[in-house]
C-alpha cells in the first residue's frame, strides 16, 4: 500500500502547459535544421575554404561527406540520449542536447579556415558536425515523446507535427539569412567572413533554447511511469526492453523513416547544389526556392497531422508514398527540360506539399509504436539509424550517382527507391492506437 501510494496520478494539462511544451520541443529541432539549412546554402563556399584541393568537385564532395559524417554519430546520440530520457527525463535529455547543438554551431561560425590553420581547419568542422550529430540522435526522439505525452489522445497527429513544422520555420529562415548575406555584401566579403554570419545568428537561439527547456516540466504520464519503476524496485534497461519487445516497431518504424529522411534531405539540403551545380540557376534562386518549401511545410504541417487525427496516420501515409513515386521522375523531367527559376519553385511547392503531407503524421505515427516508458529509446532508434544511412548521406549518394549514371535524373531515382521501401515498411506496420 506504502508503494502505491507513492505513485502520482496522471494530471490533466493545462493549455499552457501544452503550448510551453510544443514551444520547448520545437525550438531545439529548430536549431538543428536551421544549422543543416546555411550549411547546405554556403556548401560550395565552406569547400573552398576548408577542403581546398584543387578540384571544385573533390572539395564539394568532401564537404558534403562533412555534412554528412555527422550522421555516424546520430546511432550513437539516440541510445545514449534516448535512454537517457528515458530513465533520467524529458526535460534533462532536451537541456542537454540544445546545449551541444549551439556548441556544434559555434565552432563552425568561429573556426579558422585552411588557409590560417591547415589541417585543423577541415578537423574542427569535423568534429562540430559529430558533436551535432550525437545531439540530433536523441532530439527528435525526446522531443516528440514530449510532445506526445502533453497532447490529448485525439490530437497527437497535430502536437507531434510541429516537431515537423518547426522546419519550415529554420528552411525560411536560413534562406532569408543566406540571400541577406548573398545579396547584401561582395563575394570577396562573403569568403573572408560573411558566410560566418547565419552561423553567429544561429548560436543566438541556443540560450533562449536552454532556458525555456530549462523551465519545464516532466510529462504526468512519465512521471508515473517513473514512479511505478521506483516502487517496484525492477531493473530498468530501455534499450534491453526495446530490442527485446519492439524490434517489429523498430525496423518498421525505420523503413517508413527512409522516405521521410530522403525526402527531406533531397528536397531541402540538396536542392540548393543541384539547382546551381546541374541545372545553371542562380543562388538566388535557390533561397527563393528553399524559403517557399518551408512557408508549406510550417503552414501544411499541422494540419497534415491535424487531419491525421480523423482519417488515420498509417492510410494517409501510403496514400502520399505512392504519390511521391510516380511523381519523382515526372517532375525532375520537367525541372531538367525546363531549368528555370520559376519551373524550380513549381517543383519545389509540388513536392514540398507532399513533404508535409508525409511528415505531418509520421512523428507520431513512429511515437505511438512504444509505450511511455521507452518510447524516446525506440523512436530515437527507429528514426537516426534511416537517418544514418540514408538521409544524411542522400546529398553524397545522388551527387555521386549523378557523376556516376552521367544522368540529372538521379535524385529522382533515389526518391522513388525510398517510396517503395516505406511503402512496404507501412504494410508492416503494427497498429497501437492510443497507446500511452
Amino acid at each position: 500500500m506504502q508503494a502505491n501510494a507513492a505513485i502520482p496520478q496522471v494530471h490533466e494539462i493545462s493549455k499552457a502547459q501544452r503550448r510551453k511544451a510544443i514551444l520547448a520541443a520545437t525550438i531545439g529541432n529548430g536549431l538543428e535544421w536551421f544549422d543543416f539549412t546555411v550549411y547546405s546554402f554556403f556548401a560550395l563556399i565552406i569547400a573552398k575554404l576548408f577542403f581546398p584541393t584543387g578540384n571544385d568537385l573533390t572539395s564539394f564532395l568532401l564537404t558534403v561527406a562533412t555534412f554528412g559524417v555527422g550522421f555516424f554519430m546520430r546511432p550513437v546520440g539516440a541510445i545514449v540520449l534516448g535512454v537517457y530520457a528515458d530513465r533520467v527525463g524529458r526535460k534533462a535529455a532536451l537541456t542537454l542536447t540544445i546545449l551541444m547543438m549551439a556548441l556544434g554551431t559555434a565552432i563552425i561560425g568561429l573556426a579558422p579556415t585552411y588557409s590560417s590553420i591547415g589541417l585543423w581547419a577541415p578537423a574542427l568542422i569535423v568534429v562540430a558536425r559529430l558533436i551535432q550529430g550525437f545531439s540530433a540522435g536523441g532530439e527528435v526522439g525526446g522531443a516528440t515523446a514530449f510532445l506526445i505525452e502533453h497532447a490529448p489522445d485525439e490530437e497527437r497527429g497535430a502536437y507531434a507535427s510541429w516537431q515537423q513544422a518547426s522546419q519550415g520555420i529554420s528552411f525560411m529562415l536560413g534562406a532569408a539569412m543566406g540571400a541577406l548575406v548573398i545579396n547584401g555584401l561582395e563575394p570577396e566579403q562573403i569568403d573572408a567572413w560573411g558566410w560566418r554570419i547565419p552561423f553567429l545568428f544561429g548560436l543566438l537561439i541556443g540560450p533562449v533554447g536552454m532556458y525555456i527547456r530549462s523551465h519545464l516540466e516532466e510529462p504526468p504520464a512519465f512521471e508515473a511511469r517513473r514512479a511505478e519503476r521506483a516502487a517496484s524496485k525492477v531493473k530498468f534497461s530501455p534499450l534491453t526492453q526495446v530490442l527485446r519487445d519492439h524490434p517489429r516497431e523498430v525496423l518498421a518504424g525505420l523503413g517508413v523513416t527512409i522516405l521521410w529522411t530522403v525526402c527531406t534531405y533531397v528536397l531541402v539540403f540538396y536542392m540548393p547544389s543541384y539547382a546551381k551545380q546541374q541545372l545553371g540557376l542562380p543562388l538566388g534562386a535557390t533561397f527563393q526556392s528553399t524559403a517557399l518549401c518551408g512557408a508549406i511545410i510550417l503552414v501544411l504541417c499541422p494540419l497534415m497531422g491535424m487531419l491525421s487525427d480523423r482519417v488515420g496516420r498509417k492510410r494517409m501515409l501510403g496514400t502520399v508514398a505512392l504519390i511521391i513515386g510516380v511523381l519523382a521522375y515526372p517532375l525532375f523531367h520537367w525541372l531538367n527540360v525546363s531549368p528555370t527559376t520559376q519551373t524550380l519553385l513549381m517543383v519545389q511547392v509540388i513536392l514540398g506539399i507532399l513533404l508535409a503531407a508525409f511528415t505531418g503524421p509520421a512523428p507520431a505515427v513512429l511515437a505511438e509504436q512504444f509505450p511511455t516508458e521507452v518510447r524516446s529509446t525506440g523512436l530515437s532508434l527507429a528514426y537516426n539509424f534511416a537517418v544514418t544511412i540514408f538521409g544524411g548521406f542522400a546529398p553524397l549518394i545522388v551527387t555521386w550517382l549523378i557523376s556516376a549514371t552521367s544522368s540529372n535524373m538521379a535524385p529522382a531515382g533515389y526518391l522513388i527507391a525510398a517510396s517503395c521501401i516505406s511503402l512496404t515498411a507501412l504494410a508492416l506496420f503494427p497498429s497501437h492506437p492510443g497507446r500511452d
